[in-house]
């Protein structure tokens, strides 16, 4: 057998061993926090809705549906916030099924939870089964969501404005 023929035999029968090599886990990068923004605008906010979605897209196949009013002093805030109750309605008339998300987040915070709690009185019980709902705010608001939103059978998840 010539030299050539032994070193492949070796490389082969050693082959396997090698490839056993434990793997280190994949190493979490630390991500910076982005602070609250304090801007109307929802471009403002963006940056800080992908620090505070990402660790809760597990399970998710679609883009989340957001819906964000601005600060209640914004031109023609009334108008804004008609149409976000309306659409808002709309998509939950049709049916949210599993594996999407709702985010709600508003620097007009209580006008926020009072648009949730009119469209969600029409939602029947245990309709929306599988269906991720975030609403970032604060606690107090938090729980008045929570009350509302529960019945439908939704995942609700809390994240505090901060």
């Amino acid at each position: 057998m010539n030299t050539l023929s032994r070193l492949l035999i070796v490389t082969c029968l050693a082959l396997p061993f090698t490839a056993c090599k434990k793997e280190e886990a994949p190493k979490v990068e630390a991500v910076a926090a982005v602070p609250l923004p304090t801007g109307s605008a929802q471009k403002d906010w963006l940056p800080y809705l992908q620090y505070k979605l990402t660790p809760h897209m597990a399970g998710i196949s679609n883009s989340p549906f957001v819906y964000f009013l601005p600060a209640a002093d914004t031109e023609d805030f009334d108008g804004q916030y008609k149409r976000q109750l309306e659409k808002l309605e709309l998509d939950l008339s049709r049916g949210i099924i599993e594996g999407n998300m709702l985010v709600f987040v508003s620097p007009a915070a209580e006008k926020e939870v009072e648009m949730i709690e009119t469209a969600f009185k029409n939602v029947e019980p245990g309709t929306m089964k599988g269906v991720k709902l975030v609403y970032i705010g604060t606690p107090i608001l938090g729980e008045r969501v929570r009350t509302v939103v529960e019945p439908a059978g939704v995942n609700y998840i809390f994240e505090e404005a901060k």
